[in-house]
């Protein structure tokens, strides 16, 4: 597939189904952190919080609440995908690779699905209806381009 094909699939539909995946994505991702952190909605896997700071399971349950709830309201959605899917890595390097070759045998599916769905997120965006877009359209409609301020000089100085 080309660029220019690739380029073609890039419509208003397609920003959508990415925002979709991405709100999706970024609740489940909040989910985890919140279970692990305050048991909610459910409690975490071995019916206990992680105790403050320790290493991996608390600082790891952080990142899944700050990146998560980044990531469904599409702030700096590039940045806490990267984030996360490097935290999703880890995670299934050091906890689930070690019991086994393949994500099936260590129960590292989850782990897995999380670090490579975030990773496509890095390099798609946010899609629409996300903060940065909003923050990029205010910013264009703040600051006139210098294209249009030049012909207004040029313009002025004919006159």
């Amino acid at each position: 597939m080309t660029t220019q094909s690739f380029s073609r699939l890039r419509g208003p539909s397609v920003d959508y189904a990415v925002a979709a995946f991405r709100v999706v994505i970024g609740f489940l991702f909040f989910c985890h952190g919140t279970s692990t952190l305050f048991a909610w909605p459910t409690a975490p896997h071995g019916g206990h919080t992680a105790a403050v700071g320790a290493w991996p399971s608390w600082w790891g349950a952080v990142i899944q609440l700050v990146c998560g709830a980044a990531l469904f309201l599409g702030l700096g959605t590039r940045v806490a995908a990267f984030v996360a899917s490097g935290s999703m890595a880890y995670a299934y390097f050091w906890s689930h690779q070690p019991d086994g070759a393949l994500p099936i045998q260590n129960n590292g599916e989850l782990s897995a699905i999380f670090c490579w769905a975030l990773f496509l997120m890095i390099f798609l965006g946010g899609g629409a209806l996300s903060l940065d877009r909003l923050i990029v359209r205010s910013r264009r409609t703040e600051q006139p381009s210098d294209d249009h301020e030049a012909a207004g000089d040029l313009s002025e100085a004919k006159a």
